[in-house]
């Protein structure tokens, strides 16, 4: 055994160890290898020994391996080292900006104050404008109601705008009649005036005569007491002439206007066309010289007319006034007004009354 192991230099290998571990693992290192050593000089055989020395060699290799690891972890200590000391520098920076946003922090709080003083004084103006606000909207319901109250007295003003409208488009039409009459009776006062005149002549002529002769004077009395008589009677007998023409135009009328209205209008004449008396929308009676029902398309409708010997405007407004106006609703259906004539007094007057709705036929129609 002695022949192949030798003496171990404790002191040799703490020193050669030393130099990659640090001191105390040195040490450590360096006692345990002494012990074994002497544990082997005891009975170790030469196969062990070369076996011992492999795994002392393979120890050796791990060590120093872990020395470059140490070493490499050193490097990564100084790295660190270098990487706190930015960090430090950082946080340095950090704690001075941390020191700036302390003042800003503390500017912040004044203005945030002042902030909230404002907010304390804008909301007594909000509690103020709601107080406004409230009295407003009372204000403005009063006006919505005060509003209502006027819109319906506006409304039954407008009702009555409506009929004083309706009364003066008829007290129009009715000046408008007097205004006509007016202008006849103008006429008639010009005609009397000339009358007059001749008359005043004829006078001062038969005062003349007077002197020469009070016979011919009693003569002429007499004559003229016979020529009224005269006048008298062919008044009457031009009257009832004259209703006579009318009553012929009249009953050829009832004949002639069932075709004549079913050729221009379609309407359907249902009997007899009749001059009777009915009754109107106050309930009084009224003449017509010319009533009968008919159709249209369906629709109902009352034949309503007038025969004039000589159609004037002043006859389209009256028939409107006096016949059309007083019959409105009071017979079944619709209105369908017709005048028939002989002709007319102005060449106008057939256009004047087929504007307001009135048919016209010529007695030649017939």
């Amino acid at each position: 055994m002695q022949g192949y192991l030798t003496v171990i230099d404790t002191l040799q290998i703490f020193q050669e160890l030393q130099e990659v571990l640090p001191p105390e693992a040195a040490r450590r290192v360096a006692e345990v290898m002494g012990r074994v050593y002497t544990e082997l000089q005891q009975g170790i055989t030469r196969a062990e020994f070369q076996e011992l020395q492999q795994t002392i060699a393979k120890l050796t290799e791990v060590q120093l391996q872990t020395n470059q690891q140490l070493q490499a972890l050193a490097q990564q200590v100084q790295a660190l080292a270098e990487a706190q000391r930015r960090t430090e520098q950082q946080v340095q920076a950090l704690a001075e900006a941390q020191q700036r946003m302390d003042q800003q922090l503390q500017a912040l709080t004044v203005q945030v104050q002042a902030l909230t003083e404002a907010q304390r004084r804008t909301e007594q103006q909000v509690q103020a404008l709601a107080e406004a606000q409230r009295r407003t909207e009372q204000q403005v319901q009063a006006l919505t109601e005060a509003q209502q109250r006027m819109d319906q007295q506006l409304q039954a003003l407008t009702v009555q705008v409506q009929a004083l409208t309706e009364a003066q488009r008829r007290t129009e039409q009715q000046v408008q009649a007097l205004t006509e009459a007016q202008r006849r009776t103008e006429q008639q006062v010009q005609a009397l005036a000339e009358a007059q005149r001749q008359v005043e002549e004829q006078l001062q002529k038969l005062a003349e005569a007077q002197h020469r002769t009070e016979a011919e004077v009693l003569s002429l009395s007499r004559s003229i007491k016979e020529l009224t008589g005269e006048l008298r009677d062919t008044r009457q007998q031009l009257g009832g002439l004259a209703m006579t023409v009318g009553y012929t135009l009249e009953n050829e009328a009832f004949k002639a206007l069932p075709k004549l209205l079913a050729r221009d209008f379609g309407l359907t004449v249902h009997g007899p066309l009749r001059r009777k008396y009915v009754i109107d929308r106050e309930g009084g009676p009224l003449e017509v010289n010319i009533v009968g029902s008919a159709s249209q398309n369906g629709e109902t409708v009352t034949i309503v007319g007038e025969a004039k010997v000589q159609l004037s405007k002043n006859d389209v407004d009256r028939f409107i006034r006096k016949k059309l106006k007083r019959l409105e609703g009071a017979l079944p259906g619709r209105l369908f007004p017709v005048l028939v004539t002989h002709m007319t007094t102005a060449a106008d007057v057939e256009a004047y009354a087929r504007s307001k709705g009135v048919v016209v036929y010529y007695s030649y129609d017939f």
